[in-house]
């Protein structure tokens, strides 16, 4: 006589393959340690059976924004939309790399790198400040107010004092002109410039937008318009409290008569 398979192994095994109990294509673990780990889960498509089993952390969205200081249709999405986004939502589902660079070209004239901007030496300086800024701060909580205040105020490149003052009063602003003034400077936008000339496909206008390192029309069209919502249906983890997740608060009844 075969032995006897025990009954509670039959149940789950009804549970979770059922009709003839065979695994799912792309299961070759036996019943038993289909919740021994999350990946095995997913494979087996056990992961509603397995409450205890903790879903592992999902990576942030990665967003790079390709831009220069005094692009109207820059200075729009980084203050409308991207600054937005970035305050309602947290580190984790969000990850932002600035290059301020854009339609600049760059030339090296004894040894030194030059640059000539869009909209002239005003866009070149306000370029070289906010890549200062941010080689400066390191952090990104740090410097993207900063960048904000000086996008968002009447001059991109006279206000940084007043911003630093509001925002980041702990920075040096005679280290960022240094930088700016120096060769400290002129190499960290030769870095800008590489990695703007690198973009596959490449930039045709800016702003530039590259998310989880793809940049296609629909992507950028839906960034334009919503990019909260963009985020908030490509981030995979437990939907934050600004994409109406399960934190989110009910919204409150009306007052009736």
């Amino acid at each position: 006589m075969a032995p006897a398979v025990p009954l509670a192994l039959l149940a789950l095994v009804a549970l979770l393959a059922p009709g003839l109990g065979v695994a799912f294509p792309g299961c070759d673990y036996p019943v038993h340690l289909w919740c021994s780990s999350w990946e095995i889960a997913v494979a087996c498509q056990a992961e509603s059976r397995c409450a205890n089993l903790s879903r592992p952390a999902a990576a942030p969205v990665e967003l790079s924004l390709y831009y220069e200081s005094l692009c109207p249709a820059c200075r729009w999405f980084l203050i409308q939309e991207l600054f937005t986004a970035w305050l309602l939502l947290p580190a984790e589902a969000l990850n932002i790399t600035l290059v301020p660079y854009g339609n600049a070209e760059e030339k090296n004239v004894s040894g030194k790198w030059h640059f000539q901007c869009q909209h002239g030496p005003e866009e070149c300086l306000g370029n070289m400040i906010e890549t200062c800024l941010m080689h400066e701060a390191q952090n990104f909580s740090t410097y993207f107010p900063v960048i904000f205040c000086l996008e968002s105020g009447s001059s991109v490149t006279k206000n940084l004092e007043a911003c630093l003052q509001i925002y980041a009063p702990q920075l040096d602003r005679g280290r960022i002109a240094a930088c700016v003034q120096g060769d400290a400077g002129a190499a960290l936008m030769h870095r800008n410039a590489q990695l703007t000339e690198a973009l596959d496909p490449p930039h045709q206008y800016v702003p530039w937008i590259v998310i989880n390192g793809k940049h296609t029309d629909e992507l950028q069209a839906q960034a334009e318009a919503s990019l909260l919502g963009l985020i908030c249906r490509l981030y995979q983890g437990e939907k934050p409290e600004a994409c109406g997740g399960s934190a989110a608060p009910k919204a409150l009844t009306s007052c009736r008569r």
